[in-house]
């Protein structure tokens, strides 16, 4: 089975895995063909880009932009770094005028991502409905990075966002999906009578079998960054990932057996040979 592309706005999507361009070191310092390879390798279509926080020059002069074949990928500006919601539409505004130059795609949406503080990194609620509302009006295609927050889901889906990002746990913890049930229910609500809408779990993803879990809960794609970047192998678990995805997503469609307490026999008990008289 073929996984079909999966449409945002006017975006069309093949590779329904989004990963990020950060964190690839190599005695502390940025390793852009690290990322080359790790991106290549997992097939991804959309990577994202901290406008604010990603240093887009190493100490050689060189730029993370010269690694990145632009006619392949497209961009993903992403607000990370920013803890109000006038930082986060500056750098989406930033994003758009950089992307604009280089006739990249990408520079019609952007990632919303407004933090709350420096420790949870977890995203400010307030914050985020604030930029979103700004930003849908400047023209912006907005997917909004959010809380596993149902009600908060629904309200960003109702301004007008073309895709909500729910977390699975926090950016860079690799805890995995730790609310199960929260995801299943957002994923319920958002798509009631608008089945095609794309929600994206985003962030704590640490191996494959957490891209798995969130495919089997329904979601449309997944974000990660770190799970890739900080492994002892990027691009084997780059590749991992993409597999991850596929066995996910064509494991929901295929529907799991229901959990049972007790066993149950996968050979039929009729015709079977009579026990012996000693049992």
């Amino acid at each position: 089975m073929e996984i079909p592309p999966l449409r945002i706005a006017d975006f069309v999507i093949r590779a329904r895995l989004f990963v990020g361009t950060g964190k690839y070191l190599r005695h502390g310092e940025p390793d852009y063909e690290l990322m080359r390879d790790a991106l290549a390798a997992c097939g991804c279509e959309v990577i994202t880009v901290a406008v604010r926080r990603e240093r887009l020059y190493d100490k050689q002069g060189r730029s993370l932009l010269d690694f990145l074949d632009l006619s392949r990928y497209t961009i993903l500006p992403n607000t990370a770094g920013c803890f109000n919601a006038e930082d986060a539409i500056r750098a989406a505004f930033l994003g758009r005028e950089l992307l604009e130059g280089l006739k990249n795609p990408g520079a019609r949406w952007v990632k919303l991502e407004v933090l709350g503080d420096k420790k949870t990194l977890l995203p400010d609620p307030v914050e985020t409905l604030r930029a979103a509302e700004a930003l849908l009006k400047e023209g912006f295609i907005v997917l909004a990075y959010a809380n596993d927050d149902p009600i908060l889901c629904q309200r960003l889906k109702a301004l007008g966002c073309a895709s909500v990002m729910p977390l699975g746990s926090p950016i860079g913890s690799g805890q995995g999906v730790l609310n199960p049930n929260n995801i299943r229910i957002i994923l319920e609500q958002l798509k009631d009578n608008d089945p095609e809408y794309p929600v994206i779990v985003d962030a704590g993803v640490g191996t494959a079998s957490d891209v798995t879990i969130a495919m089997e809960l329904g979601a449309d794609g997944v974000l990660l960054n770190t799970g890739i970047a900080s492994a002892r192998d990027p691009v084997l678990m780059a590749r991992a990932m993409a597999h991850a995805l596929e066995a996910g997503y064509l494991a929901y469609r295929a529907g799991r057996i229901p959990r049972k307490l007790y066993a149950s026999a996968s050979s039929p008990l009729e015709g079977r040979i009579a026990p012996s008289a000693a049992n």
